[in-house]
């Protein structure tokens, strides 16, 4: 019985001296992994060797057996390296998981042009910006359509079909900041992708903004969201999907380049590019250029038109 009283006086005793609590400090956002720095080179754009939106003139789009397109059609499917991160372009829908935009509805009409129909018949291989001319150059795929620029540079390790789209580089920033040109970033750090016309363009400005490149354009939208970078600066188009998916982003300025997106096609692949070029011709005359713009571009940049074709 004594040991029983002794236990409860014990228990209700003095709790002691409360322990300090730890200390709370504000966390770091983590950021996207292979942040990089400047590249004056990316992209190739200072390269003026040549006539970069010369492409070879269309045959048509017959599938002869003999033929690159031949060989895709036995195999079944169309190899498309693509974006799937890239809102109105290249991106997948969260509620279907199919990968929709502006790009995927060019690769749609080149499978349909083999196949009669691009259903079942389009694997999509989803690539980084950086990796656009290597999954060429090793043949993993058959076509890239992911905002690939034209360049001189890229034009002798890939070929490219005509211009299929006109883009420009503009500044995306928050609606808080004062910025509208890249004069007004300097020392500021500006987000890119690796390998793209638009990092070179940042890397060499004479404002000397500070450069940061990543794998995706996804990820210099969250790096802004998260207060790691003052703008992103890219091809209009692209920042347009940004600022749609984010009310609190605007775009601002006005080009101050300007961006020839082509297909590219392994180098000696000069049948698929004659190919591509021909079912191009018909999706400019044709309308489907214009139905797909005006799905998912023109809410955002207003109307156009398909750029005129050049050939050699």
């Amino acid at each position: 019985m004594l040991a029983f009283v002794a236990l409860l006086a014990a228990s209700c005793g003095s709790p002691g001296k409360p322990m300090d609590p730890a200390p709370v400090s504000n966390a770091a956002w983590p950021q996207p992994a292979h942040v990089g720095g400047p590249d004056s080179s990316a992209g190739g754009g200072a390269d003026t060797s040549c006539n970069p939106l010369a492409s070879l003139s269309p045959s048509s789009t017959n599938v002869p057996d003999s033929s690159t397109m031949g060989d895709i059609k036995r195999r079944g499917k169309l190899i498309a390296g693509v974006d799937q991160t890239t809102y109105l372009f290249g991106f997948r829908n969260p509620t279907s998981g199919n990968l929709e935009g502006f790009d995927i509805d060019m690769v749609n009409e080149i499978a349909r042009a083999i196949f009669g129909s691009p259903e079942g018949h389009v694997q999509f291989r989803a690539i980084t910006s950086g990796q656009r001319e290597e999954v060429l150059e090793k043949h993993q795929v058959d076509i890239v359509v992911r905002t690939f620029s034209i360049t001189c540079a890229r034009k002798k390790n890939v070929q490219f079909s005509s211009v299929y789209y006109k883009a420009g580089q503009r500044i995306l920033v928050t609606k808080e900041s004062k910025a509208t040109k890249l004069a007004d970033l300097s020392g500021k750090k500006i987000c890119a992708a690796k390998k793209s016309t638009s990092a070179a363009k940042i890397a060499t400005d004479p404002a000397k903004p500070v450069a940061i490149t990543v794998d995706n354009w996804s990820d210099c939208l969250v790096m802004l969201q998260q207060g790691q970078v003052d703008a992103v600066s890219t091809d209009d188009t692209i920042l347009a999907g940004m600022a749609a998916q984010d009310p609190t982003l605007q775009v601002v300025g006005g080009q101050f380049t300007e961006e020839n997106y082509g297909i590219g096609v392994p180098k000696d692949n000069e049948d698929m590019v004659r190919f591509v070029n021909a079912v191009l011709d018909n999706v400019r005359n044709g309308g489907a250029w214009q139905d797909s713009y005006r799905r998912w571009v023109e809410p955002s940049l207003g109307a156009a038109s398909p750029p005129s074709p050049v050939y050699q």
